[in-house]
C-alpha cells in the first residue's frame, strides 16, 4: 500500500515538473512574458517614431513589459516615472533566490539595449543602472509610493521617510538595482 502511494505520488511530481518545463520553455517562444515567467521577443506592437515621449502617462501604471535585445527575451516590471525619466527596479540582488532567477540585471549591465512595450507602443530604451546621486531619493520615494503595500519586507509601522532611507541605503548596498530607461545611445 505505502509502496504504491509512493509511486503515484512520484509520478505526479513528474508530471508536475514537465508541466513546468514546458510552461517556461514555451514561454520563451511567446509575444512576451506571461505574468512573472520570461517570455520570447516582441512580436506586437508599434514601434514609436519621435521625440522622448511624455512619460507622465506611466506614472500610475502598475506594470509594463521590456525586452532585452541581447539576449532577446522579455519579462513583466514594476516601472516608475520621476521628473520626466523612467526607470525599472529590481530587487533581491544579493539573495540565493535574486541570483538565481533575475539574471536580466546582469545582462543590461552588458548591453543595456531594451525595448519598452507600453500601451500597444514600442519604445527603444538603454537600460543605465543606477547606484548613487541627488535624485535617487526621489525615485525611491516614487517607488515607495506606487508598491510599498507590495513590498513585504517594510513593516507597516516604518514612517514613509524611514522607508525611503532604507530603500535608498539597498540600491547603494546593491540589494535593489534601479535602471534609469533612458534614450537609446546615438550609433
Amino acid at each position: 500500500m505505502f509502496a504504491a502511494l509512493i509511486k503515484w505520488l512520484s509520478i505526479l511530481l513528474v508530471l508536475f515538473l514537465c508541466g513546468i518545463a514546458i510552461v517556461l520553455i514555451g514561454a520563451r517562444f511567446a509575444d512576451g512574458p506571461i505574468a512573472m515567467v520570461a517570455g520570447g521577443p516582441f512580436t506586437s506592437g508599434t514601434p514609436y517614431v519621435g521625440e522622448e515621449p511624455d512619460w507622465s502617462f506611466l506614472k500610475d501604471a502598475r506594470e509594463v513589459e521590456f525586452q532585452l535585445l541581447s539576449p532577446e527575451r522579455s519579462r513583466t516590471t514594476w516601472i516608475l516615472e520621476h521628473d520626466g525619466k523612467i526607470y525599472i527596479p529590481s530587487g533581491y540582488m544579493q539573495t540565493s533566490w535574486g541570483r538565481l532567477w533575475k539574471q536580466w540585471p546582469l545582462e543590461a549591465e552588458k548591453n543595456g539595449r531594451a525595448i519598452l512595450r507600453a500601451d500597444g507602443m514600442l519604445y527603444d530604451r538603454q537600460l543605465v543602472r543606477i547606484s548613487s546621486g541627488k535624485q535617487l531619493p526621489h525615485i525611491v520615494s516614487e517607488m515607495m509610493r506606487k508598491y510599498r503595500p507590495l513590498i513585504g519586507s517594510i513593516p507597516p509601522e516604518v514612517s514613509n521617510e524611514q522607508a525611503i532611507e532604507l530603500g535608498v541605503r539597498e540600491v547603494e548596498a546593491g540589494s535593489l538595482w534601479l535602471f534609469e530607461m533612458a534614450p537609446p545611445k546615438s550609433l
